[in-house]
């Protein structure tokens, strides 16, 4: 991200002066460099929110450790804590894990 955002930079100092066409190419590149940034700002937000942080990992460990004495909502956190999708069929079960 800081690539692209340096490129953006980069093409805006050099824009001093520049003629109309030199204005129309730099103007296709900075809204291209834009779409890129925005992708990878919303990568870096879903990464982060998918993160499980160390204190979650050792919630987790000790709800699994006990598991059938835990409580639904506590087995609700703890699934939230490891899976990001499930998806199922009549003939399979598939599941993105966090970790």
């Amino acid at each position: 991200m800081a690539k692209v955002e340096a490129e953006i930079e980069k093409l805006l100092d050099t824009l001093t002066g520049a003629n109309p066409t030199l204005l129309s190419y730099a103007n296709r590149k900075i809204e291209t460099l834009d779409a890129d940034r925005q992708s990878l700002a919303k990568q870096i937000a879903d990464l982060s929110a998918e993160a499980v942080s160390p204190e979650s990992i050792i919630r987790i460990s000790g709800y699994l450790n006990d598991w059938g004495d835990v409580e639904f909502d506590d087995r609700r956190q703890v699934v939230d804590g490891m899976i990001s999708l499930i998806r199922a069929s009549g003939d399979y079960v598939d599941i993105e894990w966090k970790i």
